[in-house]
């Protein structure tokens, strides 16, 4: 990653000559006008590209300030490091406590020339406030890769007793997918570290340069706490660090603003060190540090232990706990159901010459995430989608038998309310022998084959109350809705599905009936629960 750096930035801000500032917060102030000026120099489409937001100084003042460990000395790492955003608020944080440390050295990696230059200039300012408080400081800034320089000290058998083990890491590591066999995948798989996107690759290798009881405190987007794609990274991470807490930000624009970034992100406190009992999960609505809300959680309300996948489910209101109560009374799994969920397997660019405007001789319909609307399916539809896949001995393994079936959209729309949304999709209104599902549907079938439409009813008002899209969100902090995710649910019992499907009016739509539909078939007598539920594991 480069730029072509200019004499503006270097120019227009903080010089070395002015004093230095004389309270901790004006050391942040002050790099905030160098993030600020960065940030106008760099090409937007390569910030984008390569995930390069770097940390507003509120936001880095509210991690800063999650650091617990005292010591007379520490090591701090920073990679990725930008301007030095986390640094500063860092020293900063350490400088305004009682007990301050002896001495500090920062170890900063980044690779961006334009930034380096700044970050060169934060750690001369830090330099210059520890002098003030009477703290020795030092400093070494990588133009370096961080991937290729940490694998390498971790490989290198000449460091591995003078290799630096730090005390502290703080973190906003960029966000960008690794492809299967590039250089950097390679090297996180020669230490046991293979990830699938550059964030946790980061948060990785910090992992292993930690020394023992050494802390991270790192900001990334939700994505890591549940999907396949990131299990062996929950595994590694999970195994080698104590969650101390997890702080979520209740709007999706909260933390990176200014950059127009609509993510959901966590800012994540971990420490080198075996599990404990409980963690605090907090919440804040932005990124100023005074509105937080924290409680104390079991661990084992944060990650089941009877689950596999190890997702991390991130409740801070005592609303999120009443979901996870509720919730909590369902023990069947798919499989108990005698259920599948597969991923629709027509693929629109691969099935390109099979596709067709309109219903025709020799088509199928093909059902498209647009094709959903009030809980049902809406075929065909007028839309820039074709609403038809040509048959033929190409097409025949992408296609399933007519049937009852359950789908519900892999993708939501960042701005959409609801992040679970299915429908039934009734061969009565659309009639057809055989029936083509779109890759961006997931679909709910019985060995292949279409469900008993009073269990696909059920099953779709159970999916789309409100109950269970608020219990989706506190492990989901992305838009898709994978298989794997519907997997990892807990469902009602068979006969519990089939009397919420005969407890509902045909619109499957109107919210408010859902979910009263759903508190009083499951959850409004404890004991006609617990019978209920008897009675569906003698019927399976």
């Amino acid at each position: 990653m480069s730029s072509k750096p200019t004499m503006r930035l270097v120019d227009a801000f903080v010089r070395l000559d002015q004093p230095a500032p004389v309270r901790p917060s004006e050391l942040v102030d002050q790099v905030e006008l160098l993030r600020q000026a960065a940030n106008r120099e760099l090409d937007p489409e390569q910030r984008s590209e390569f995930g390069q937001f770097m940390t507003p100084a509120p936001v880095a003042r509210r991690m800063a300030s999650f650091f617990e460990v005292r010591r007379p000395n520490f090591r701090l790492l920073d990679a990725g490091a930008g301007v030095g955003s986390l640094t500063a608020a860092w020293v900063a944080e350490m400088l305004s406590r009682p007990h301050r440390p002896e001495s500090i050295s920062v170890t900063a990696y980044e690779v961006d020339e334009l930034l380096v230059k700044s970050l060169r200039r934060t750690m001369a300012l830090c330099e210059d406030l520890c002098a003030q408080y009477g703290v020795r400081f030092e400093s070494t800034v990588h133009q370096k890769d961080f991937i290729e320089a940490g694998v390498s000290l971790l490989n290198s058998e000449l460091f591995v007793s003078s290799r630096p083990d730090f005390d502290c890491t703080i973190l906003n590591p960029p966000y960008r997918k690794l492809n299967t066999g590039s250089r950097q995948r390679l090297l996180l798989d020669s230490i046991g570290a293979g990830t699938t996107n550059l964030y946790t690759a980061f948060l990785s290798l910090a992992v292993r340069l930690l020394a023992p009881e050494g802390e991270m405190v790192a900001i990334t987007p939700r994505s890591f706490c549940n999907g396949r794609y990131f299990r062996p990274f929950r595994a590694d991470f999970l195994s080698k660090m104590a969650l101390r807490e997890l702080h979520v930000f209740e709007s999706r624009k909260a933390a990176f603003a200014a950059d127009d970034v609509l993510q959901e992100n966590v800012i994540v406190h971990a420490v080198k060190e075996r599990q404990g009992q409980h963690l605090t999960v907090s919440s804040s609505s932005g990124a100023d540090t005074g509105d937080s809300t924290n409680r104390q959680v079991p661990f084992t309300q944060v990650v089941r232990p009877d689950d596999p996948e190890q997702f991390i489910h991130v409740s801070p209101s005592r609303l999120d706990d009443h979901v996870v109560e509720r919730l909590g009374k369902l023990t069947h799994s798919l499989a108990d159901l005698g259920l599948t969920v597969s991923t629709g397997r027509v693929v629109d660019f691969r099935a390109r010459e099979h596709l067709r405007p309109a219903a025709g001789p020799d088509t199928v319909p093909l059902i498209w995430p647009g094709h959903l609307s009030g809980g049902r399916v809406a075929w065909p539809k007028d839309f820039k989608k074709p609403n038809a896949l040509a048959v033929d001995p190409e097409t025949d393994a992408l296609l399933v038998p007519a049937g009852t079936y359950v789908l519900v959209k892999r993708i939501s729309a960042k701005e959409e309310k609801r992040r679970v949304s299915a429908a039934v999709f009734d061969p009565q209104h659309v009639p057809c022998e055989r029936v083509g599902f779109e890759n961006h549907l997931n679909y709910f079938h019985l060995n292949g084959g279409g469900l008993p439409p009073t269990l696909a009813r059920g099953l779709a008002v159970f999916l789309n109350s409100t109950l269970l899209d608020t219990y989706f969100r506190q492990f989901s902090g992305h838009t898709q809705v994978n298989a794997g995710d519907l997997r990892n649910l807990k469902y009602p019992s068979r006969q519990q599905l089939e009397t919420l499907g005969q407890s509902i009016s045909d619109s499957l739509s109107a919210q408010d009936e859902i979910d009263a539909v759903i508190e009083k078939g499951l959850f409004s007598n404890a004991e006609e629960t617990r019978r209920v539920e008897e009675a569906g594991q003698a019927r399976l």
